[in-house]
């Protein structure tokens, strides 16, 4: 009877590292999504343990059971809660490897469009300093930006005040062309506006 228990302990304590990683690498998960987003150029650590939370309990809920009885094939000596346990921790530890592998991939590309995106404010900031009326000259250092295609076309625009509501001069820049085409006037209302679709 005695040994019985300590069998069975030693297994339940071999067993036990499902909710324990279950919980750490949820945690690990929302820090990777935001240092290192696998989509988009940003991600907030909230978002990326909810994403996290989901795919663990699915590795959890589904994915252990059946790994389990994969693994109980290979190793019938182990009991059946307990094969579960080392598949769902197996399938939890492969979401956080899963994660940092999406976004260091990711990542290079997210590097790639920043630059893009500095060097099209720069550019802009060139174009409306020498084509811009002088009331807009002021704020080509300051421009605010848009993007239309995320490493390749931006609309920058410069602001100027005075008799009332704040008016914008425009320019697009595309990233993927150099010379005088690669900037072009692109009218006076402000990106807050289009983004929002409306005049």
């Amino acid at each position: 009877m005695g040994l019985s228990w300590l069998v069975r302990m030693r297994w339940r304590l071999l067993g036990a590292w499902m909710w324990p990683t279950f919980v750490v690498l949820a945690a690990a998960d929302g820090v990777i999504g935001h240092l290192l987003p696998a989509a988009g150029a940003s991600d907030t650590v909230l978002g990326g343990i909810v994403l996290g939370l989901v795919l663990n309990l699915l590795c959890v809920v589904v994915l252990g059971p059946l790994l389990g009885r994969v693994l109980r094939l290979r190793r019938p000596d182990l009991p059946a809660a307990i094969a579960r346990n080392y598949a769902g921790t197996a399938c939890i530890v492969l979401v956080t490897v899963g994660f940092a592998t999406l976004g260091a991939l990711h990542h290079a590309e997210i590097v790639r469009d920043r630059a893009a995106l500095r060097d099209a404010v720069v550019r802009a900031a060139a174009w409306i300093g020498d084509h811009a009326p002088a009331r807009f000259r002021a704020d080509a250092g300051t421009l605010d930006s848009y993007v239309l295609l995320a490493g390749s076309v931006y609309r920058e625009c410069a602001s100027a005040s005075g008799g009332g509501e704040p008016r914008y001069y425009c320019v697009v820049v595309d990233e993927r062309r150099s010379g005088p085409d690669a900037v072009h006037p692109a009218g006076s209302e402000s990106n807050e506006t289009l983004s929002r679709g409306t005049d």
